[in-house]
């Protein structure tokens, strides 16, 4: 098969929700079509619970749903589909916001109860920086929720975005009855199962008296008059417009009955986007160039401390990759050989031979890659778009232990190339301060570094409100501003200069008093959106 060919049959995608939407359930359905496993269940939960203080290493072993199942290749209808899963839990949101770096489109889950929510917010601002496309997946039907004009009315006014329903429901709750598909023109009635799956019925118009017949003469005449509205308000949907990020198809169903899953499964590989092209500090690479590139997007590390492996995820945009072959590592400016990739087919590694624009290959590392890093087949080049964003909560890195302080060094470094944290560095003082999106990572952060590099420390909060990188087009001036707020200048892991503010009203006047100095609040300037400095 060619290189086209390959690209061509590939979808690399994401789920994203809020806790408890339905996700896990989701993913587990997909997986149940393409054949990846053979029963409900097979995919464990990826919540987080409370756990005791002992138990964060089983925490951290949760995160996503394994190492095996974060990442999950599948073949469906001749389609390889590579699905990406995020943790589910704000705690691990930089994880997921990374995590969406490495696909080329989005499947958002929504409860019909809860509507959206903050979390669910946030992923879509990452997705509005890349103008990734978004499918909407409104879930647990079987349950009364909102109306679904309230519904998609919601969806576009918090998650600024154009909607079109590709589905639409008959009743809800109780009285749930089946969806109508407005992309096929045809029914599906609804049957509580797990398992099997309904087929649909052709319907040759909506005014077909075979929908009276069965789904009631009332639910019928709300069904037309709902539709009649659709078409009245939303324009006709245009793959186009989803592709450019502009708008996101809406389908509706019930993840946990299996209901309204295969109609969203065979229109995504339809309109989906087959691997895309991506910006390099050079230049735009395209999928069908015969040299390989990629870039890697996340970090897992064994938690084991007998065994200090660690796989690196790497994202292929261009070429093939083949095991035991050297590349670049542009970074560190040196050829690099991986005689062990793996790739993941649910809870199965497999060795891979080789792997095409799409592809996610788990590369086992001795601590040579960090996030971030790309490699090539010579040329010189980074990939961009895989930024950091500022921080949540603050806290300074108190060392107990005096003696131990190179290991502490070196277990913070470490670390921070995994991504489970970000650490900034004082001019003055050489104050270290982690900065990390949730509570529980410092939790994390502490057992792993007395537990797999013998340093004990403890963190002390810290008065920070948002860590922005600043740059100005007059170095004169940057100079001048970096002097006179000497006390609040920090530097991140990659020597980038940061300033730490305090609140945001104080944010707000330094912003005002100092006019040639720009504030970012990711890592990648170019890529910051107006709405995030609004947080």
């Amino acid at each position: 098969m060619t290189l086209e060919q390959e690209i061509a049959k590939r979808r690399t995608f994401g789920i994203i929700s809020h806790p408890d939407a339905g996700k896990t359930t989701l993913t587990e359905k997909l997986l149940l079509f393409g054949g990846a496993i053979q029963k409900a269940g097979a995919v464990k939960s990826s919540k987080i619970k409370d756990h005791a203080r002992s138990d964060w290493m089983e925490i951290e072993k949760q995160r996503g749903i394994s190492v095996a199942t974060s990442v999950m290749g599948f073949n469906y209808n001749g389609i390889k589909i590579n699905l990406l899963d995020t943790p589910g839990h704000q705690d691990f949101a930089e994880d997921t916001y990374r995590t969406l770096t490495a696909v080329d489109s989005v499947i958002m889950v929504i409860d019909c109860v809860k509507g959206v929510e903050m979390q669910t917010e946030k992923l879509m601002e990452v997705c509005r920086m890349r103008s990734t496309p978004v499918i909407c997946f409104i879930n647990k039907l079987d349950r009364e929720g909102q109306d679904p004009f309230d519904l998609l009315d919601e969806i576009e006014e918090k998650l600024n975005i154009k909607v079109r329903p590709l589905s639409w429901p008959i009743s809800m709750g109780k009285t749930f009855k089946g969806v109508y598909s407005l992309y096929e023109k045809s029914l599906k009635l609804f049957t509580p199962s797990k398992t099997t799956v309904e087929e649909a019925i052709e319907i040759s118009d909506i005014n077909d008296p075979v929908i009276d017949q069965l789904v009631g003469e009332n639910n019928a005449k709300q069904l037309r008059a709902d539709v009649e509205l659709i078409e009245g308000v939303y324009p006709e949907f245009d793959v186009d417009d989803y592709l450019s990020g502009n708008v996101a198809p809406v389908f509706f169903g019930s993840a946990v009955n299996n209901f309204g899953v295969k109609e969203l499964l065979d229109t995504f590989i339809k309109i989906a986007p087959t691997p895309i092209p991506r910006e390099t500090t050079l230049r735009e690479v395209e999928p069908s160039e015969k040299k390989f590139s990629g870039f890697i997007f996340k970090i897992h590390a064994n938690m084991d401390p007998k065994h200090r492996n660690r796989i690196a995820f790497l994202r292929v945009c261009s070429g093939k990759f083949e095991r035991g072959s050297n590349y670049t590592h542009v970074r560190q400016d040196k050829n690099i050989r991986f005689s062990n990739a793996t790739a993941f087919m649910a809870q199965d590694r497999e060795t891979v031979e080789e792997a095409w624009p799409g592809d996610i290959v788990g590369l086992y590392d001795t601590g040579n890659l960090k996030i971030g890093d790309t490699l090539t087949d010579g040329e010189k080049f980074f990939y961009t778009g895989i930024p950091s964003f500022s921080p949540e909560i603050f806290k300074e890195v108190i060392n107990k232990d005096a003696m131990k302080t190179k290991q502490l060094e070196k277990g913070l470094i470490q670390l921070m190339e995994e991504g489970v944290a970000q650490l900034f560095t004082f001019e003055l003082g050489n104050r270290k301060v982690v900065g990390t999106v949730g509570a529980l990572q410092f939790e994390v952060i502490q057992f792993r570094l007395k537990n797999e590099y013998n340093a004990t420390v403890e963190f002390a909060p810290q008065n920070i409100f948002k860590a922005c990188w600043i740059s100005s087009k007059d170095q004169v001036k940057l100079q001048e501003f970096i002097d006179s707020k000497q006390r609040h200048i920090a530097r991140d892991k990659d020597g980038k200069l940061v300033f730490m503010a305090e609140s945001k009203a104080w944010l707000q006047m330094v912003q005002d008093n100092f006019p040639e100095i720009e504030f970012h609040f990711t890592s990648e300037f170019k890529e910051t959106p107006e709405a995030l400095n609004q947080n």
